[in-house]
């Protein structure tokens, strides 16, 4: 049986279960009380469902990808700008990958080495769109880690969006968001 065909029969076994097992407990009423009881357990139940089919999504991702440091890296070949790709990764159920360390930085370059083959560099979690020279992740919070090039950002209010570089440290440089590049999607793992 694959992950997903027991995924759904545990999924509907623990549903239909759990129905006769309210129904049993439940006893009519005029109030209604009963239905009441059975509705928040069917909707607790859909939620541990979802659950389950979140960290089954992830699971397939780092089988996929690269498990880096709690976090999941899933890299995209195909080159979009860099909203696009964010959207892709959020699409996904992640973000488009912020180091966070010198370690995490390294170990995110060397599976874009691997699996970008022929990229220069990719597009990382970070830019500047809101204030100039103030960069910040994805989510708009504030970046304590840089790992910059020499003589960047240099960019000014027309490069807004960050790239690391696949050779050297990663080094990082600020570039036209619209310029098509290779990403890696970041996923948490919970």
């Amino acid at each position: 049986m694959t992950g997903a065909k027991l995924l759904c029969f545990v999924c509907v076994s623990v549903v239909i279960i759990s129905l006769t097992t309210a129904q049993s407990r439940s006893k009519p009423s005029k109030s209604g009380k009963g239905k009441d009881d059975l509705r928040n357990e069917i909707e607790k139940l859909w939620r541990e469902v979802n659950s389950l089919k979140e960290m089954q999504a992830l699971q397939t991702v780092c089988l996929k990808g690269t498990k880096i440091h709690k976090k999941c890296y899933l890299a995209s070949k195909s080159a979009k700008s860099y909203h696009t790709a964010n959207e892709d990764c959020i699409a996904q159920g992640g973000t488009l990958s912020i180091p966070r360390s010198s370690d995490e930085g390294n170990s995110l370059r060397s599976y874009a080495k691997r699996s970008l083959s022929g990229a220069r560099d990719f597009w990382i979690g970070v830019n500047d769109m809101t204030t100039e020279g103030k960069f910040v992740d994805v989510n708009g919070l504030p970046i304590t880690y840089f790992n910059w090039d020499r003589n960047e950002p240099r960019g000014g209010t027309r490069e807004n969006c960050a790239v690391a570089s696949t050779g050297g440290q990663g080094k990082w440089s600020d570039t036209v968001c619209r310029t098509e590049k290779s990403y890696i999607c970041e996923y948490l793992i919970p």
